[in-house]
């Protein structure tokens, strides 16, 4: 269907040099990521609706694109969702939701904060082997689905240790918004700060300015949870 082709064109758009042609499948899979990240923020469950389409068009881009291992890395976010709609649906006997906006543990925090520094240190070493095999891994799953797809020739990472960083907090700060951890916010404002420096430093400009966006969203997010962590906290002290 011409709707998911990259080449099927919504609008120009005159940011750097010689504008951006924006799709439609991008536009789309722009605005529900938008959306989910916004509807987090308020703590509705819906959010995730958006996300599971946000992430759906972007692997359908990536894969036109021949970014394999970003493609795999949109499978995890998907299934993540899944287990976040279900993780923030449930209830208890008394039809009220069993998570709760809450901060980390002193000892987990201090656990994730080891995992991401392991984590990116390594990715950092490794992260141009590492994605040459996903990618490998993507197309023969790909080939053995029949689909007609030939492995591309991948460069040298421009940004190792900030495409690290970006890849191994977002992974984190999914898995902690799925357990209503407020640090989840503190995460994805990092991620959006070097998201908007590298994709500007890179010339893409539309991607960099939707990261802005994102960027604002995830401060407020991040006052609003905080709040009502505070909140919480306060109704359990006076009980």
């Amino acid at each position: 269907m011409d709707f998911f082709s990259t080449q099927n064109i919504l609008a120009h758009i005159p940011l750097g040099a010689g504008g951006y042609d924006l799709s439609w499948i991008e536009a789309v899979g722009t605005l529900a990521g938008l959306l989910c990240i916004w509807l987090a923020s308020l703590e509705k469950t819906s959010n995730y609706a958006f996300g599971l389409i946000n992430v759906t068009l972007f692997a359908i881009i990536f894969f036109q694109i021949q970014l394999y291992a970003s493609l795999l890395l949109q499978l995890f976010f998907f299934v993540a969702n899944l287990y976040g709609w279900y993780a923030w649906s449930r209830q208890s006997d008394a039809h009220q939701a069993l998570l709760h906006i809450r901060w980390l543990p002193r000892s987990k925090a201090l656990g994730w904060l080891a995992v991401c520094v392991v984590a990116i240190g390594l990715m950092t070493l490794w992260i141009d082997p590492v994605f040459a095999v996903l990618t490998r891994v993507a197309v023969e799953i790909m080939q053995g689905m029949g689909i007609d797809v030939a492995l591309p020739t991948l460069q040298p990472d421009a940004f190792p240790f900030w495409d690290s960083t970006m890849m191994v907090l977002s992974i984190v700060a999914m898995i902690l918004m799925t357990r209503k951890y407020v640090e989840n916010w503190l995460l994805w404002a990092v991620v959006n700060v070097i998201s908007v420096i590298i994709f500007a430093r890179q010339g893409v400009w539309a991607m960099s300015l939707e990261y802005l966006i994102l960027l604002f969203i995830a401060i407020n997010g991040s006052r609003m949870w905080i709040k009502s962590a505070r909140e919480r906290g306060s109704r359990a002290l006076a009980r």
